[in-house]
């Protein structure tokens, strides 16, 4: 039943042309621009490349796209549209359900990380290979943090106000969050701010991971910290319809 339920959720998912926009063709797309064109300073590269720099903040965009904006849009919709509430009628457990979309969520994050990981090694991409089993804990510890805020952001509000907070949130992070601004060229209240945001720190653990082939443990502790915390609050504010 799992497994049934996971591939449906997974394949809606990749059937749905806004969904792959958000969660592949937008990564794909700041990662060959910034690893092509000159927007980034030496400051900020350091003794890094630019390909070597962009690749794990894109994976950290890639999660964020599948697990917290698309997982709340997709969630508020399906309340919206009484799926869930006939889904609930089904034989299929009300945990079974939510184990579901975890498990397509970490699909479409595998998927996004392997096409996304290819073209980043055609581009010149040259991972720390004591740093792999890291990335892919930070992987999945961040799909399941993302994805524990996205169906709290999903679950509680009106389908309209998801989509467009979602998407808010989503430009936020990008920007300011710790994705595309590294937090070690931000002030230091700033710096100290954002690593304590799932942003922050999936992108921070992974660049440990891939550049510097360490396991950060602060990192994966607040991304878990933040994974329970909106989890325990989601079983209490989800609705379903």
């Amino acid at each position: 039943m799992l497994f049934a339920h996971a591939k449906i959720e997974a394949s809606l998912t990749l059937r749905h042309g806004e969904q792959v926009l958000l969660t592949l063709l937008i990564p794909l797309a700041v990662l060959i621009g910034l690893s092509k064109l000159d927007l980034l300073s030496a400051s900020t590269l350091g003794s890094v490349s630019k390909v070597d720099w962009v690749t794990p903040r894109v994976l950290a965009l890639a999660v964020m796209s599948s697990a917290f904006t698309g997982q709340a849009i997709a969630l508020g919709f399906d309340r919206r549209y009484g799926v869930l509430k006939r889904l609930s009628t089904t034989a299929l457990p009300r945990w079974l359900l939510v184990a579901g979309r975890v498990v397509a969520t970490l699909v479409v994050v595998g998927l996004q990380a392997v096409i996304l990981g290819l073209v980043a090694a055609l581009l010149g991409w040259r991972p720390s290979i004591g740093g792999l089993a890291a990335g892919v804990v930070f992987l999945v510890v961040g799909t399941l943090s993302f994805g524990a805020l996205g169906v709290l952001l999903g679950g509680s509000l009106r389908a309209e106000a998801v989509l467009a907070l979602a998407n808010i949130i989503w430009l936020v992070l990008l920007f300011a969050g710790g994705i595309l601004l590294a937090p070690s060229t931000m002030p230091t209240g700033l710096h100290d701010f954002v690593l304590l945001l799932p942003s922050g720190a999936l992108a921070e653990g992974l660049r440990a991971a891939f550049v510097d082939g360490t396991f950060a443990w602060g990192p994966v502790a607040v991304l878990a910290a933040w994974a329970v915390v909106a989890g325990a609050v989601a079983t209490r504010t989800t609705k379903l319809t």
